[in-house]
């Protein structure tokens, strides 16, 4: 690889964490050869369960030449959501994943995605390129795995020896030469089973393999019909998304907290009592969530979810 493309790798990586992000990894824009099996043999599965957007564009989801005319580059992020306090979870306590307690990460990255991208064009000149948030076809934890930032755990989420899982990823796409950093080729979790012992409704069906239709996160946040009966008592009062997996990680022990306002609970959320949830009105859903990743789930869903654990 050329000079040019090292500065340009360095410059990348410098603007990159000016904008707070954490890690920064580069990988050579192509097709992910060893995952399109890997995909393939998880759809046919039907682990995506009534996810059916996990199906549609399997071209583009591994080949990110087919997202950006003329890429060359993936460059990823890691950016950290680990909060300073977490809520209540006591016993009788409803429990939110840590990423949801501020605003929705989407917002928040991918306003700095397009800062990133403009400092490199002020600095660079004309690159083409799109900013992905975890809301288009990008095989992000592949990704920033290629670019060396990690290696894919049990739990099939990206782990970093420096801070463990509870963090974002985020990729740019551009049509510029960079020079790539070395892929992580090896897995740090040895012979650890505990996201695997843990899943309370064994999601994690082979190291690397999640069962996306019994995840907990699943039931709480994609699926929009009746939870099944058979999963009931088994949620540990998760009522949007599930840390399970990642609390029981003895790489998260590496986790310090984040640095952005952004991602602060609502003043009202740190107090709510199981009482508050079970009779949360819109009004106050609305006001509590407005910004937050919670609107995925709509306060509808959000009450079929206290439903269901409430009149066990």
């Amino acid at each position: 690889m050329n000079l040019k493309a090292d500065k340009y790798a360095n410059i990348i990586k410098t603007q990159a964490k000016s904008l707070g992000f954490d890690f920064c990894g580069i990988a050579k824009a192509d097709f992910l050869e060893e995952e399109a099996p890997k995909l393939e043999a998880w759809l046919n599965q039907n682990y995506q369960g009534k996810m059916a957007y996990m199906a549609n564009h399997f071209d583009k989801r591994l080949d990110p030449r087919m997202l950006v005319d003329g890429a060359k580059t993936v460059v990823s992020l890691i950016y950290n959501y680990y909060p300073q306090e977490h809520l209540p979870s006591g016993v009788e306590d409803y429990k939110l994943a840590k990423y949801a307690y501020g605003e929705d990460y989407h917002f928040v990255i991918k306003d700095k995605l397009k800062a990133l991208l403009q400092l490199l064009r002020e600095e660079i000149g004309e690159i083409a390129g799109r900013a992905f948030v975890d809301s288009a076809p990008v095989m992000e934890r592949q990704w920033a795995q290629k670019s060396g930032l990690g290696w894919l755990g049990k739990n099939s989420l990206l782990l970093n020896r420096k801070m463990g899982s509870f963090f974002f990823l985020a990729e740019l796409i551009i049509d510029l030469e960079v020079s790539p950093d070395p892929p992580m080729i090896k897995d740090y979790c040895g012979t650890c089973t505990k996201c695997i012992d843990a899943c309370p409704t064994d999601a994690i069906v082979a190291p690397g393999m999640v069962d996306g239709s019994k995840c907990i996160s699943y039931f709480t946040i994609e699926l929009k019909e009746e939870i099944p009966q058979e999963v009931k008592g088994k949620f540990e009062n998760w009522v949007f998304g599930c840390d399970i997996c990642q609390d029981v990680c003895p790489w998260n022990r590496f986790s310090k907290p984040h640095q952005e306002e952004r991602f602060l609970p609502h003043p009202q959320l740190a107090g709510f009592t199981p009482k508050e949830w079970q009779e949360i009105t819109k009004e106050t859903f609305e006001k509590v969530f407005k910004k937050s990743p919670l609107k995925r789930a709509k306060w509808e869903g959000l009450r079929k979810n206290i439903h269901f654990l409430s009149n066990g």
